[in-house]
């Protein structure tokens, strides 16, 4: 359900030398992490994610830049934004996500629960909606 996704503020420290952030586990990440990877040398509005997971948990943060982030459980839909690298997105199983970039050369690191399993994908939404619908 899109009501379980939510933003989050990333323990954070600043001072005269810059910022520090860090995610353990616990309150904020409910899961192992399996695995990290980014997106990096995005376009402006040229579209990422774009699919679903079946069981896979994560948590998008934008490490520089900005994504306009649209999550949807095939009922309901919300829009997020990421615009700082000390805010999270918790994004939990069978919700359909699409990462919009809205600058050029924004990262996005995603902590996943999972290691990547083709099999746990949903590329097609109305595939989704009906895989969805069953759940």
């Amino acid at each position: 359900m899109i009501s379980n996704c939510r933003l989050f503020d990333i323990q954070s420290f600043e001072d005269e030398r810059g910022g520090l952030s860090f995610i353990e586990p616990g309150e904020d990440l409910k899961f192992n992490i399996a695995r990290l990877y980014y997106l990096y040398r995005t376009s402006k509005n040229a579209l990422r994610g774009v699919h679903a997971h079946k069981q896979l948990e994560q948590v998008l943060i934008s490490l520089n830049g900005s994504f306009e982030v649209l999550l949807s459980d095939g009922i309901e839909s919300q829009t997020f934004l990421l615009d700082r690298p000390n805010l999270g997105l918790y994004v939990c199983p069978m919700i359909w996500r699409e990462l919009n970039p809205i600058e050029d050369n924004s990262i996005c690191a995603v902590l996943a629960s999972r290691p990547y399993e083709e099999d746990d994908y949903i590329h097609n939404y109305d595939d989704f909606l009906s895989i969805a619908k069953k759940s």
